[in-house]
Protein backbone atom coordinates (compact mmCIF):
# COMPACT_ATOMS: atom_id res chain seq x y z
CA UNK A 1 0.00 0.00 0.00
CA UNK A 2 1.21 3.61 -0.68
CA UNK A 3 2.15 5.31 2.33
CA UNK A 4 0.55 8.26 0.91
CA UNK A 5 -1.69 9.39 4.31
CA UNK A 6 -4.74 9.69 2.18
CA UNK A 7 -4.62 6.13 1.32
CA UNK A 8 -3.32 4.83 4.27
CA UNK A 9 -6.33 6.54 5.98
CA UNK A 10 -9.12 7.95 4.30
CA UNK A 11 -9.15 5.55 1.40
CA UNK A 12 -9.97 2.57 4.26
CA UNK A 13 -12.75 4.86 6.02
CA UNK A 14 -14.36 5.90 3.04
CA UNK A 15 -14.40 1.70 1.96
CA UNK A 16 -15.43 0.97 5.56
CA UNK A 17 -18.32 3.04 4.77
CA UNK A 18 -19.39 1.86 1.07
CA UNK A 19 -19.17 -2.23 2.88
CA UNK A 20 -21.53 -0.61 5.76
CA UNK A 21 -24.21 0.43 3.18
CA UNK A 22 -24.48 -2.89 1.38
CA UNK A 23 -24.30 -4.73 4.53
CA UNK A 24 -21.11 -6.14 4.67
CA UNK A 25 -20.07 -5.94 8.18
CA UNK A 26 -17.25 -8.25 8.66
CA UNK A 27 -15.52 -6.48 6.11
CA UNK A 28 -16.66 -2.79 7.01
CA UNK A 29 -15.16 -3.70 10.32
CA UNK A 30 -11.77 -4.43 8.78
CA UNK A 31 -11.50 -1.26 7.52
CA UNK A 32 -12.63 0.78 10.08
CA UNK A 33 -10.28 -0.46 12.02
CA UNK A 34 -7.62 -0.29 9.31
CA UNK A 35 -8.83 3.83 9.16
CA UNK A 36 -8.77 4.03 13.12
CA UNK A 37 -5.01 3.03 13.12
CA UNK A 38 -3.65 5.03 9.94
CA UNK A 39 -5.07 8.28 11.30
CA UNK A 40 -3.77 7.86 14.57
CA UNK A 41 -0.31 7.30 13.11
CA UNK A 42 -0.63 10.23 10.99
CA UNK A 43 -1.96 12.19 14.04
CA UNK A 44 -5.02 13.16 12.30
CA UNK A 45 -7.33 13.49 15.43
CA UNK A 46 -10.56 14.49 13.69
CA UNK A 47 -10.04 11.62 11.08
CA UNK A 48 -9.46 9.29 14.12
CA UNK A 49 -12.56 10.23 15.58
CA UNK A 50 -14.98 9.87 12.60
CA UNK A 51 -13.36 6.50 11.91
CA UNK A 52 -14.17 5.83 15.34
CA UNK A 53 -18.02 6.87 15.34
CA UNK A 54 -18.00 4.84 12.03
CA UNK A 55 -16.77 1.42 13.69
CA UNK A 56 -19.76 2.05 16.42
CA UNK A 57 -22.30 1.84 13.64
CA UNK A 58 -21.24 -1.35 12.63
CA UNK A 59 -20.30 -3.19 16.00
CA UNK A 60 -24.51 -1.94 16.71
CA UNK A 61 -25.05 -4.38 13.83
CA UNK A 62 -23.25 -6.97 15.02
CA UNK A 63 -24.40 -6.78 18.72
CA UNK A 64 -21.66 -5.69 20.20
CA UNK A 65 -23.14 -2.19 22.07
CA UNK A 66 -20.66 -2.45 24.66
CA UNK A 67 -17.87 -1.86 22.60
CA UNK A 68 -19.82 0.28 20.32
CA UNK A 69 -20.78 2.68 23.32
CA UNK A 70 -16.81 2.56 24.18
CA UNK A 71 -15.63 3.61 20.63
CA UNK A 72 -18.46 6.57 19.98
CA UNK A 73 -17.17 7.59 23.65
CA UNK A 74 -13.86 8.39 22.61
CA UNK A 75 -15.03 9.93 19.38
CA UNK A 76 -16.68 12.03 21.12
CA UNK A 77 -14.03 13.59 23.68
CA UNK A 78 -11.86 14.07 20.48
CA UNK A 79 -14.44 16.22 18.75
CA UNK A 80 -15.22 17.69 21.69
CA UNK A 81 -11.50 18.76 22.54
CA UNK A 82 -11.24 20.36 18.88
CA UNK A 83 -14.12 22.29 19.51
CA UNK A 84 -16.00 20.94 16.56
CA UNK A 85 -19.60 21.16 17.63
CA UNK A 86 -21.10 19.94 14.70
CA UNK A 87 -18.87 16.64 14.57
CA UNK A 88 -20.12 16.54 18.34
CA UNK A 89 -23.51 16.05 17.56
CA UNK A 90 -22.93 13.48 14.97
CA UNK A 91 -21.59 11.42 17.36
CA UNK A 92 -23.77 11.70 19.99
CA UNK A 93 -26.27 11.09 17.04
CA UNK A 94 -24.51 7.77 17.30
CA UNK A 95 -23.87 6.96 20.57
CA UNK A 96 -27.89 7.66 21.07
CA UNK A 97 -28.50 4.51 18.78
CA UNK A 98 -25.83 2.65 20.50
CA UNK A 99 -27.94 3.54 23.96
CA UNK A 100 -30.44 2.64 22.19
CA UNK A 101 -29.58 -0.99 21.15
CA UNK A 102 -28.31 -1.69 24.83
CA UNK A 103 -31.71 -0.85 26.03
CA UNK A 104 -30.66 2.30 27.59
CA UNK A 105 -33.91 4.18 26.25
CA UNK A 106 -32.96 7.35 28.39
CA UNK A 107 -29.43 7.83 28.15
CA UNK A 108 -30.43 7.50 24.20
CA UNK A 109 -33.01 10.12 24.35
CA UNK A 110 -30.79 12.15 26.32
CA UNK A 111 -27.78 11.79 23.60
CA UNK A 112 -30.68 12.76 20.52
CA UNK A 113 -32.07 15.34 22.71
CA UNK A 114 -28.69 17.29 22.42
CA UNK A 115 -27.78 16.61 19.23
CA UNK A 116 -30.71 17.90 17.89
CA UNK A 117 -30.23 21.04 19.49
CA UNK A 118 -27.39 21.68 17.02
CA UNK A 119 -28.73 20.35 14.05
CA UNK A 120 -31.68 22.63 14.72
CA UNK A 121 -29.17 25.69 15.38
CA UNK A 122 -27.35 24.94 12.28
CA UNK A 123 -30.67 24.70 10.31
CA UNK A 124 -29.36 20.94 9.08
CA UNK A 125 -33.33 19.85 8.34
CA UNK A 126 -32.29 16.22 7.41
CA UNK A 127 -30.46 15.50 10.00
CA UNK A 128 -33.30 16.40 12.43
CA UNK A 129 -36.05 15.00 10.74
CA UNK A 130 -33.42 11.52 11.31
CA UNK A 131 -32.69 12.25 15.12
CA UNK A 132 -36.74 12.80 15.32
CA UNK A 133 -37.03 9.05 13.79
CA UNK A 134 -34.74 8.19 16.00
CA UNK A 135 -36.02 9.57 19.42
CA UNK A 136 -39.69 8.12 18.00
CA UNK A 137 -37.79 4.45 18.26
CA UNK A 138 -36.29 4.83 21.57
CA UNK A 139 -39.59 6.20 22.72
CA UNK A 140 -41.43 3.44 21.51
CA UNK A 141 -39.28 1.34 23.37
CA UNK A 142 -39.53 2.93 26.42
CA UNK A 143 -43.28 2.61 26.03
CA UNK A 144 -44.31 6.29 25.50
CA UNK A 145 -46.24 5.72 22.30
CA UNK A 146 -47.72 9.45 22.31
CA UNK A 147 -44.53 10.56 22.12
CA UNK A 148 -43.04 8.40 20.17
CA UNK A 149 -46.14 9.37 17.49
CA UNK A 150 -45.13 13.01 17.69
CA UNK A 151 -41.50 12.51 17.33
CA UNK A 152 -42.36 10.69 13.95
CA UNK A 153 -44.82 12.76 12.80
CA UNK A 154 -42.37 15.13 12.96
CA UNK A 155 -39.78 13.42 11.26
CA UNK A 156 -42.17 12.99 8.91
CA UNK A 157 -42.63 16.72 8.09
CA UNK A 158 -39.13 17.69 8.45
CA UNK A 159 -37.83 15.11 6.39
CA UNK A 160 -34.92 12.23 6.59
CA UNK A 161 -31.63 11.31 5.49
CA UNK A 162 -32.34 8.09 3.14
CA UNK A 163 -35.18 9.45 1.19
CA UNK A 164 -37.93 7.28 0.50
CA UNK A 165 -36.49 4.41 2.33
CA UNK A 166 -36.48 6.23 5.78
CA UNK A 167 -39.63 7.69 5.13
CA UNK A 168 -41.21 4.23 4.64
CA UNK A 169 -38.95 3.04 8.54
CA UNK A 170 -41.01 6.43 10.16
CA UNK A 171 -43.81 5.76 8.38
CA UNK A 172 -43.85 1.73 10.79
CA UNK A 173 -42.85 3.44 13.50
CA UNK A 174 -45.42 5.62 13.49
CA UNK A 175 -47.56 2.93 12.44
CA UNK A 176 -46.93 1.21 15.37
CA UNK A 177 -46.93 3.42 17.60
CA UNK A 178 -50.39 4.43 16.91
CA UNK A 179 -50.92 0.75 17.11
CA UNK A 180 -50.24 0.58 20.72
CA UNK A 181 -52.62 4.00 20.82
CA UNK A 182 -55.69 1.77 20.12
CA UNK A 183 -55.56 3.59 16.27
CA UNK A 184 -55.48 0.87 14.25
CA UNK A 185 -56.77 2.02 10.98
CA UNK A 186 -54.67 5.11 11.54
CA UNK A 187 -51.67 2.45 11.95
CA UNK A 188 -52.60 0.67 9.09
CA UNK A 189 -53.18 3.31 6.60
CA UNK A 190 -49.13 4.23 7.61
CA UNK A 191 -48.14 0.55 6.57
CA UNK A 192 -49.89 0.46 3.77
CA UNK A 193 -48.09 3.26 2.19
CA UNK A 194 -44.50 2.09 3.77
CA UNK A 195 -45.48 -1.48 2.12
CA UNK A 196 -45.80 0.27 -1.33
CA UNK A 197 -42.50 1.39 -0.74
CA UNK A 198 -40.66 -0.74 0.48
CA UNK A 199 -42.09 -3.10 -2.27
CA UNK A 200 -41.23 -0.76 -4.91
CA UNK A 201 -37.76 -0.93 -3.90
CA UNK A 202 -37.86 -5.13 -3.37
CA UNK A 203 -36.47 -4.08 0.53
CA UNK A 204 -36.44 -6.21 2.49
CA UNK A 205 -38.34 -4.36 5.18
CA UNK A 206 -41.84 -5.31 3.09
CA UNK A 207 -42.01 -8.40 4.66
CA UNK A 208 -41.97 -7.03 8.08
CA UNK A 209 -44.79 -4.98 6.51
CA UNK A 210 -47.26 -8.04 5.26
CA UNK A 211 -47.33 -9.04 8.42
CA UNK A 212 -47.87 -5.78 10.33
CA UNK A 213 -50.68 -6.17 7.89
CA UNK A 214 -51.65 -9.96 7.48
CA UNK A 215 -54.31 -9.65 10.40
CA UNK A 216 -56.40 -6.66 8.65
CA UNK A 217 -56.11 -8.92 5.55
CA UNK A 218 -57.35 -12.37 7.57
CA UNK A 219 -59.93 -10.38 9.07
Amino acid sequence: MSDDPWTKSNAPNEQGIVTYCRSHHAASERYFREAVEAFRADGNRAGEASALCNLSRVLVYTGHTGAAIEMVQQGMAIYDELGLTFRLANARYALGIAFSNAGRQSDALEQFTEALHVFVESRQRLWEGTTHFRMAQALLAARRAAQAAQHAEQALATGCIGGDWMRANVLTILGRSLQSLGQLDRAQACWREALVIHERAAAPEAAELRGLLAPAAAA
